[in-house]
């Protein structure tokens, strides 16, 4: 699944300020706050500003532009008298057409453990979730792990989790049928494997990579990062 690319260069935008905690920061004309939280994520033992926004981008009246808002991820660094722009994605964050029949398909951030991790739902009557975990090393937001879930009843069941890391994915899937008017598993599938990137999807560029995983048992594309 590929998601909307888009470019955007802070500082030709206009700016208006914005206050936080008492401090003053630099704020993007336009955007619309969705989500906002602190937490350590260098383990300076200050705390960063991770903030999601709205960028209420110019549509051009496209139809149906109104459930495809784009978003951006900003990160805050704190000085002594401010917050100052630290790190910024406009990938990380899906746009609010991306979850489906639900169109929005953000559902969390949190910071834990260091890891700063965001949440995606969405689907219609098969439904889908996606866990994208990044730890702040080598200078750089770099995604870790992944982890994702798809399915529906009477049809099938799947798990994914990629360690990127270590390189070890584990999948499982289990098949449904309903003909006799309940539930049956068919079939089931299970495996772990190992598939080292060669480079990281970092924060910056999370849908740049271009590589596709496929199962070496079951010959199935498990993930396209």
């Amino acid at each position: 699944m590929k998601w909307l690319t888009i470019y955007l260069v802070l500082s030709a935008l206009s700016v208006v300020k914005c206050s936080a905690y008492g401090q003053n920061h630099d704020l993007p004309k336009a955007y619309t706050l969705v989500k906002e939280l602190y937490g350590d994520l260098d383990k300076d033992s200050i705390d960063e500003k991770v903030v999601v926004y709205d960028m209420n981008n110019d549509t051009n009246n496209v139809e149906g532009a109104e459930y495809r808002t784009d978003r951006d991820l900003i990160i805050y660094k704190k000085t002594k008298t401010s917050w100052r722009i630290w790190k910024h994605s406009t990938q990380a964050i899906m746009n609010t057409g991306d979850g489906g029949m639900i169109h929005d398909p953000f559902s969390n951030i949190e910071i834990k453990n260091g890891l700063l991790e965001i949440v995606h739902l969405g689907g219609s009557r098969t439904k889908w979730s996606i866990i994208d975990k990044y730890r702040y090393q080598n200078k750089e937001f770099e995604l870790i792990g992944i982890t994702s879930f798809s399915g529906g009843l009477c049809d099938y069941w799947e798990n994914i989790d990629y360690n990127i890391s270590t390189g070890k994915i584990i999948y499982s899937n289990e098949v449904e049928d309903c003909d006799t008017g309940e539930a049956k598993i068919i079939k089931r599938e299970k495996e772990t494997f190992y598939f080292k990137l060669r480079n990281k999807p970092l924060l910056q560029n999370r849908n740049e990579v271009n590589t596709r995983i496929f199962s070496p048992k079951y010959k199935v594309e498990l993930l396209y990062l």
